[in-house]
């Protein structure tokens, strides 16, 4: 059966799937409030890891790159919920409940909230509106996003600027920030926003450092990342592929035989 994600208005998403799956979608643009119903979610952001398990929930900060793979359990399958909480619907809450925030927030871009029956009991009352066939209207949709923001504010009242710090990313230090980051695909315009640059600003910084393009520059350092690994730590081609930002295996393997003029497998080959 193919992995089933459904996204309801601008609000829901539902994930269901009984095979491991990778998510492709690597940028994370708008804050997360995610329950996890059955199955696992591995969560790879900032160079670190975190496991999402069978009824815990999750609050996801937005402006974050994260790979994630999707895990059933034995006969159960893999099903998240999770609620979409967009900077529009966080300033009209704001407006709406006179909320000011003069604090940028500081803390980690991923918390794990602690066991709460109120949460649990919220989630358990949207999955009646993610059946198929079904639609939520758009003032639905708020009513139940504000409850989620009510919920956690009422829960974790230092989630304030969590929520409310509508500032823009700092901006970094290129070099190091794109170091960290290259294996993450993604399109450009996200590398700039989360660099703390504009798209034009980005590309002139870009430019001055690295002597090149982010393209070209991005596609020669997940070759020579995956040169590597294959060569000096001897990794199977098809389990690096994709943690390296690549879309597909054959797109992997064109673009590697044109750079090293051999395949993955003849470069993995040589070692033995």
């Amino acid at each position: 059966m193919k992995p089933v994600i459904q996204l309801f208005g601008e609000s829901f998403l539902y994930s269901c799937s009984f095979a491991q799956t990778h998510a492709y979608e690597q940028f994370v643009p708008e804050h997360v409030l995610a329950y996890q119903i059955s199955g696992q979610t591995q969560i790879y952001h900032q160079q670190q890891e975190m496991i999402l398990e069978e009824g815990q929930i999750l609050l996801a900060r937005k402006n974050q790159f994260a790979k994630s793979i999707k895990i059933p359990a034995g006969e159960k399958a893999y099903q998240c919920v999770s609620v979409l909480l967009t900077k529009y619907q966080l300033q009209q809450f704001a407006l709406d409940n006179v909320i000011s925030c003069e604090e940028r927030y500081q803390g980690r871009k991923n918390i794990l909230l602690g066991p709460d029956t109120m949460l649990k009991d919220y989630f358990l009352s949207i999955l009646s509106y993610i059946e198929p066939g079904k639609s939520v209207s758009r003032k639905l949709a708020s009513v139940k996003v504000d409850e989620a923001i009510l919920l956690l504010l009422a829960i974790r009242p230092d989630l304030k600027s969590f929520l409310f710090d509508f500032s823009d990313p700092y901006k970094q230090d290129l070099e190091e920030f794109m170091l960290k980051n290259f294996h993450h695909n993604a399109p450009i315009k996200h590398f700039a926003k989360l660099s703390g640059r504009s798209l034009t600003g980005f590309k002139r910084d870009f430019a001055e450092i690295f002597n090149t393009s982010p393209g070209i520059w991005l596609k020669n350092k997940r070759l020579s990342e995956a040169y590597y690994l294959i060569k000096k730590k001897s990794r199977n081609p098809r389990d690096i592929y994709l943690d390296l930002g690549f879309e597909n295996l054959s797109h992997f393997y064109t673009s590697f035989k044109r750079k090293y003029g051999h395949t993955p497998a003849e470069i993995k080959l040589q070692n033995k």
